[in-house]
């Protein structure tokens, strides 16, 4: 059978041809962790009805089409989708070998926006437009790389066998590969970015075995260095008034603080099961800004209550769990790193998303994973889940 072209079930050369095809894609397709597929996809559902409810009545940001940020949700997602399947194709490691190129990649995109390229978008100079109503936002890009990055250095003599836990220089190097992007990125200033990418570098650091003395010393560094930010006067007015407010809700109620005010007035009209889905009295009047993008959550809050808004924050907890478990299976210490700073990536930047609507946290504009509406965070976060997917079906079997 195998002579002219044909196939066998138990060949183990070219002739093993479509069946042995079938079989890898069946036992892939039985190795992908379903309930973080189905979850992060129902949060993007999710998420596309609240985007439309929050922008049907925006004429003014909807080009007169009720169903504009509907439909380029839906698109931003689907593109996501692919880019999660082209990650699983390639594969986490055989990302690490590419990891010098998308590196250098993102750092040159970031200094982009330092150029006349770059453009303000809602405060934040992170933009590039590219023409025909797309923009970049390369920082999403760089939380990727800095993960992918930082694992490959802290990783490669623990995987080959030669240390047990990462050295010094292998530490003091890893750092040093994140440090850069992390200053262009406050150069710009986008706060809410570098936030999270600090929390990643921390959730990168603790995963991979370095000595405490590092992780204490991480976060006295960060402590001065925000308090150098601030006495430098690195950050943009706006975002000082922001924790001016955050401290002070009553500060500036109809000034700097009317966007927390206004959110959490929303969330709280909605009671247990909301006012109902385009109902909402907070939505429709468009009393909330960027309700599309960071306060999407005062839109569930409001029309679906606090059952629709716990809905969300169980799938997101699904998310993580799943995550949590992927990085506990594998038994390299790459992949650890890498689920890690995902985990870290997601956790913080949720928090800091539904936070910020309740008052309990400083207004930084990051988006709600899987959830607000805008490309490059969206394409951002699918890749994630493909490296975390990868990690799980490359695994041993054994695992």
């Amino acid at each position: 059978m195998a002579g002219t072209g044909g196939f066998s079930v138990s060949g183990y050369g070219p002739e093993r041809g479509l069946w042995a095809t079938l079989a890898a894609r069946d036992s892939m397709a039985r190795r992908l962790d379903w309930p973080l597929m189905f979850s992060a996809v129902a949060l993007s559902a999710v998420g596309s009805v609240l985007v439309w409810s929050a922008t049907r009545n925006r004429t003014d940001l909807n080009q007169g089409d009720p169903y504009h940020f509907f439909f380029r949700h839906i698109l931003n997602t689907g593109i996501g989708l692919a880019l999660m399947i082209g990650t699983i194709w390639l594969g986490h490691r055989t990302l690490r070998g590419a990891v010098p190129v998308l590196y250098g990649v993102s750092v040159v995109l970031v200094l982009l926006v330092l150029t006349p390229l770059g453009a303000t978008i809602n405060g934040a100079h992170a933009w590039i437009v590219l023409g025909g109503g797309f923009t970049l936002q390369p920082s999403e890009f760089v939380k990727i790389t800095i993960i992918l990055g930082m694992a490959m250095l802290l990783a490669a003599r623990v995987d080959a066998g030669d240390q047990v836990h990462p050295d010094h220089r292998t530490v003091a190097k890893s750092l040093g590969l994140a440090v850069v992007p992390i200053l262009i990125v406050m150069m710009m200033p986008d706060l809410g970015s570098v936030m999270v990418m600090a929390v990643i570098v921390l959730g990168v650091l603790l995963s991979s075995g370095a000595s405490n003395r590092w992780i204490f010393g991480l976060v006295g560094a960060g402590v001065v260095g925000a308090v150098a930010v601030a006495a430098l006067g690195v950050l943009d007015e706006y975002q000082i008034n922001r924790f001016a407010a955050f401290a002070n809700p009553e500060l500036d109620p109809a000034g700097v603080g009317y966007n927390t005010n206004q959110a959490r007035i929303a969330i709280g009209s909605g009671g247990l099961t909301g006012t109902g889905l385009f109902k909402g009295s907070q939505t429709t009047g468009q009393f909330v800004p960027e309700q599309q993008t960071d306060f999407v959550f005062t839109v569930a809050g409001e029309e679906l209550g606090f059952l629709g808004a716990g809905l969300i924050l169980l799938l997101l907890g699904v998310v993580l769990w799943r995550a949590c478990r992927i990085a506990r299976e594998t038994t390299e210490l790459y992949g650890t790193i890498v689920a890690a700073g995902i985990i870290a990536w997601f956790a913080f930047q949720s928090f800091e998303n539904v936070g910020m609507t309740l008052g309990i946290m400083p207004v930084a504009g990051l988006p709600l994973p899987f959830v607000s509406y805008g490309g490059t965070s969206m394409f951002a976060v699918w890749i994630a889940v493909g490296l975390l997917q990868s990690i799980r079906v490359q695994r041993p079997m054994s695992a």
